[in-house]
């Protein structure tokens, strides 16, 4: 039982779900993976990197002293399995670490997309690599750090603007990507991410973006993606391929997030490209079309990127043509309105459709105000 509820994150616990004594002796364990990190903290530190105070050597539970519950304590938030977050001294700036293996396809491609020469480039939308240092215990292992990332979804798109930006920048970053012969091969949606930091002016906590650092208070003053300029990153190149400018777009392999990709054999050789062009689709159709009426106009390219036939899918570059065509049938009040659920009760959509005139009435004053 103790295992299962301290997997859970503290907020989530309701007031009466434990007696004090149980929860407080479940959040005070770290797991196993929580204790590896916690041993490298000293090091981590050493690297200009500081962890939060439950992975730090000699943590004492804070509700041990202050006299709260757990769940109302910062430190009774387990770390997530796969992802170590921590802060930069230099600047606060709230980063994550991935252990690699030393030189692995996975860190090799992201340095290279991130090369000096690349990194200042608008459309290029790798994931930033920070940093990257070798395990002192183990030269097999590297550190590397990247911007804390949010899901692309989280928090949700609340207007077609933001859905036709994000449009914009994935499609954007996959040509930039696909002309320095990377395919990525997993562009799902776990691994299409936000760099979110410009929507919390007063800091947010890593694994509970509602709330702020301290990991108790409501986030209240958040901003909206497109105010705050967000920018979305292809991460994790696990599976990538580079393929050398004049040598054959042919791979194997069956990895991969999206299982409705047609071609994908561990016999038959594939062009990686256009499976990227398949899953983006993917993404286009099953994120946004599939839920939300009021995106149609994406029908027409995805249709394109997810045909069976990996020949008649666009390159990237045909692809973002036909999006920059698309998009220019958007109109401003098109993108200033609130995303429609599919399945939406009839009075529920009539309320939240005065709301939404009345917003984009005040943004489109605003734009008109600005433009004069």
């Amino acid at each position: 039982m103790a295992n299962v509820r301290r997997r859970r994150p503290a907020t989530d616990l309701l007031a009466d779900d434990i007696t004090d004594v149980e929860e407080n002796a479940a959040f005070q364990t770290l797991l196993r993976h929580e204790v590896g990190w916690r041993d490298k903290q000293p090091f981590l530190e050493s690297k200009g990197y500081m962890l939060r105070p439950r992975l730090r050597p000699g943590w004492v539970a804070s509700w041990r002293s202050n006299g709260k519950r757990a769940v109302f304590c910062e430190d009774s938030h387990i770390l997530p399995v796969r992802v170590l977050d921590a802060t930069r001294m230099s600047d606060g700036m709230l980063v994550y670490f991935k252990r690699v293996d030393t030189g692995d396809l996975e860190s090799t491609i992201a340095l290279f997309l991130w090369a000096e020469n690349l990194r200042d480039n608008p459309r290029n939308h790798s994931v930033p690599v920070l940093d990257i240092f070798p395990d002192p215990d183990n030269e097999h292992h590297s550190y590397m750090v990247m911007p804390f990332c949010n899901f692309m979804d989280k928090p949700a798109f609340t207007n077609v603007g933001e859905v036709v930006d994000f449009a914009d920048q994935v499609l954007e970053g996959l040509l930039f990507m696909h002309e320095q012969g990377v395919a990525h091969r997993d562009c799902s949606r776990k691994n299409l991410m936000m760099d979110a930091g410009a929507m919390y002016p007063h800091g947010v906590h890593p694994l509970l973006p509602s709330f702020l650092p301290d990991g108790t208070t409501v986030n209240r003053h958040i901003i909206p993606r497109l105010k705050a300029g967000v920018k979305y990153h292809f991460v994790d190149y696990g599976i990538s391929s580079f393929i050398a400018h004049g040598q054959p777009n042919l791979v194997v392999g069956l990895d991969g997030r999206d299982r409705e990709v047609p071609e994908l054999s561990d016999t038959d050789p594939f062009d990686p490209f256009k499976v990227d062009i398949f899953t983006i689709g993917n993404v286009l159709r099953r994120e946004f079309r599939d839920k939300i009426s009021n995106v149609e106009f994406f029908a027409p390219l995805i249709e394109s990127m997810v045909h069976i036939d990996p020949a008649r899918r666009p390159t990237a570059q045909a692809a973002l043509q036909h999006w920059q065509t698309i998009r220019r049938g958007v109109s401003a009040l098109h993108r200033l309105w609130r995303l429609k659920p599919r399945k939406e009760d009839g009075i529920v959509a009539a309320v939240l459709d005065l709301m939404a005139l009345f917003i984009s009435g005040v943004e489109l004053t605003k734009w008109m105000v600005d433009w004069k």
